[in-house]
């Protein structure tokens, strides 16, 4: 009979993988911690229409990326392809968008059917932060600093870089959209296939086309800033004040855009140039008209979303993998004989408990002292306690460091904790 294997695109996390992931995991929260932002958890699944509504029924992810099933009733139901509309649902329906102030964050698994490659899975992780609201410029910057400060943290100011645009108002977008479109209908036969498509379903995407010949053919069309209205020009005159006294390098980027009418004003994409197409590593801005579209009151609203695939590729190409991540345990304690393997179980509960926060493996399986310091020095471990006959009998414990010059020596066991605590 065949094996079963992992679906396509959705991949297992190994335990030699995982502690890279927790450290790059435990540093974004620090950082949410350090802002004020607090934790948000949604399910993975929604009602379908949820992305509709929020993303757009033309977008390549509705049409063409999202996993939707009908359950046993018959509803419509939808892997989260995105976290935002599902905060903004969560958020609307439990009454915390009301003249209220809300700074959120939230983690975890998303899903899109797309063709896996470097980079880009089916199924994927993203951390999201969310602000409820404010309107201002002065909490888009600090979204930015936000990630900037990380990219410190991690080592990776000098692997990534900001654009930065504004999109302005719904009105001013519209007025430009109608030129646009004009302009590509007139161009038609030199767009490729995608942008001839979004001519007619979402036409502001074409902006964004990766094809160098519609890059080379945009240069003649016209410019969104000659649209731009005063409060979204005065909005984003002052973002970029506020970055620059930040001291938060950026590139204006005209062609940065989303296709989708709620978004207005700042949007912001973190790239790298070290992941080969991939380039995108975290990407924001406001989309005032969301929370509305969905049923709720008019309410202003800034985010961005990271993916952690990415980041966790961008480490590893740029070395920034902090030493000892993978190390199993601080100590490992081995025994030879049954009683000494009672005592030990006894004494290594009492260690955990001495020294909170201690990694201490305790050998099962028996064999040979031997093979037990082999395993020692396997996971890592910065001590190896050995308890045979010998020692339990003179109620002591061997202490052999296993990093460094310090020699073995022999402790009694009501000094062992204190003895350990000064080791590691």
């Amino acid at each position: 009979m065949a094996s079963i294997k992992a679906i396509r695109g959705m991949n297992d996390i190994l335990p030699a993988q995982t502690p890279l992931w927790q450290f790059f995991e435990a540093q974004v929260k620090l950082v949410f911690d350090q802002y004020g932002y607090q934790e948000i958890r949604m399910p993975i699944a929604e009602k379908t229409d949820l992305f509709c509504r929020s993303i757009g029924e033309a977008t390549d992810v509705v049409e063409k990326e999202m996993y939707t099933f009908a359950d046993r009733n018959g509803d419509n139901m939808t892997l989260r392809p995105e976290g935002t509309a599902s905060c903004v649902r969560a958020a609307q329906e439990h009454g915390l968008t009301y003249n209220q102030v809300q700074r959120l964050w939230y983690h975890g698994p998303m899903f899109r059917y797309e063709r896996p490659q470097k980079g880009r899975q089916r199924q994927f992780h993203q951390f999201g932060a969310e602000v409820y609201g404010l309107d201002g410029p002065d909490v888009d910057a600090e979204l930015i600093i936000m990630t900037a400060r990380l990219w410190r943290q991690l080592g990776l100011q000098g692997a990534v870089k900001l654009q930065l645009n504004t999109l302005g108002s719904a009105a001013a977008r519209a007025a430009y959209r109608t030129d646009l479109v004009a302009f590509l209908q007139a161009n038609m036969a030199l767009l490729d296939a995608d942008s001839q498509r979004r001519v007619t379903t979402n036409p502001l995407r074409v902006l964004d086309s990766k094809d160098e010949s519609t890059q080379a053919l945009l240069d003649g069309a016209p410019n969104f800033y000659g649209y731009l209205d005063d409060e979204s020009r005065v909005h984003f005159e002052r973002l970029r004040e506020l970055l620059d006294a930040a001291g938060i390098s950026y590139e204006v980027n005209p062609r940065l855009v989303r296709g989708l009418d709620y978004y207005c004003k700042t949007v912001f994409e973190w790239v790298t140039d070290k992941l080969g197409a991939q380039g995108t590593v975290c990407g924001g801005g406001r989309y005032d008209g969301m929370i509305e579209q969905l049923g709720g009151k008019p309410t202003p609203a800034v985010g961005w979303a990271m993916g952690v695939e990415r980041m966790i590729l961008l480490l590893q190409e740029m070395q920034q993998e902090p030493a000892g991540l993978g190390q199993q345990a601080d100590v490992y304690l081995a025994h030879m004989g049954d009683a000494a393997t009672v005592r030990t179980m006894q004494l290594a509960e009492q260690l955990r408990t001495d020294i909170p926060g201690l990694r201490l493996l305790w050998h099962c399986g028996g064999g040979s002292l031997k093979n037990q310091m082999k395993k020692a020095n396997r996971c890592g471990a910065k001590l190896v306690l050995i308890m045979g006959e010998d020692e339990l009998a003179q109620g002591q414990i061997q202490i052999k460091p296993l990093q460094g010059q310090d020699e073995q020596q022999s402790i009694s066991l009501d000094q062992v904790s204190a003895h350990v605590a000064e080791l590691i």
